[in-house]
């Protein structure tokens, strides 16, 4: 079983930064592929990012490429989300997901096992 704890979350301007950190007592989330989802009022869930399993390549969605970085830091076993340059359109709950069966579609928020209870973002203009 893994218990996944998000924290960072708040309110930002345009422009700002801000990074949320995923924590987990469980398993190491290094044998995870691990990712970092949204879901702003009256939308779908949506994919952000993520770091697989192992050696940890990460992937992004178009819409962060270039302003969002995940990591990871095995030492502590969590995972993290620098976010920079900041939009309103950011503007969500955030969730951290654990996916451990590998293979299947990293976008797909049916492809994770586990998830936390998400952390509010606001980004105002």
């Amino acid at each position: 079983q893994v218990q996944l704890v998000e924290s960072g979350g708040g309110l930002v301007q345009a422009g700002g930064s801000l990074r949320l950190s995923c924590a987990s007592s469980g398993r190491a989330l290094s044998s995870y592929t691990m990712a970092w989802f949204r879901q702003a009022p009256g939308k779908e869930r949506e994919f952000v990012g993520a770091i697989k399993w192992g050696v940890g390549d990460t992937y992004y969605a178009n819409s962060v490429k270039g302003r969002f970085t995940i990591s990871r830091d095995d030492a502590k076993n969590t995972v993290s989300l620098q976010m920079n340059s900041l939009k309103p359109e950011d503007t969500a709950v955030y969730y951290c997901a654990a996916a451990l069966q590998r293979g299947l579609s990293i976008v797909s928020p049916q492809s994770y096992d586990y998830w936390g209870q998400g952390t509010q973002v606001t980004v105002s203009s």
